[in-house]
């Protein structure tokens, strides 16, 4: 059975609490049980990692290597200036979706520009929590 890891970073483990109205009233617990579910449906197991500190996420990517056929990442605010996590998913080479719950596109200027995308096999944004299952599926789906 393939395996997947969903990284989630910095404050990520505070949704259902943090701006409600930008990334809705979900936990990470809550987007967890879905992509439970969707694994299941797809038949592939996933695991899940979460932290607010950048040298952690590293340390996980690296852990990665060679356990996983694929990656989905919400870094958080890591995604627009984290050349270190770029340069960890870029080492590892397991292909991976960037997940974004709002609209960064749409958002402060800063939020624009990920040093992810350009190494991502696709990005999802703006489709709230479900874009999670959607990443989960697109990357199943790239590497299977």
């Amino acid at each position: 059975m393939s395996k997947y890891l969903i990284v989630n970073g910095p404050n990520l483990n505070m949704l259902g609490v943090r701006d409600p109205k930008v990334y809705g009233t979900e936990s990470l617990a809550d987007i967890e049980r879905s992509l439970f579910k969707a694994a299941e449906e797809l038949g592939v197991s996933v695991d899940f990692y979460q932290s607010n500190h950048e040298g952690e996420l590293i340390d996980r990517l690296h852990q990665a290597y060679g356990a996983y056929a694929g990656i989905v990442v919400n870094a958080g605010a890591f995604t627009h200036y984290s050349y270190a996590i770029r340069d960890a998913l870029a080492t590892i080479q397991i292909p991976f979706v960037e997940v974004h719950i709002s609209n960064i596109h749409a958002r402060e200027d800063f939020r624009h520009h990920s040093v992810l995308a350009p190494i991502a096999v696709g990005q999802i944004a703006g489709l709230g929590t479900y874009g999670y299952e959607l990443a989960l599926r697109a990357i199943v789906k790239k590497t299977k």
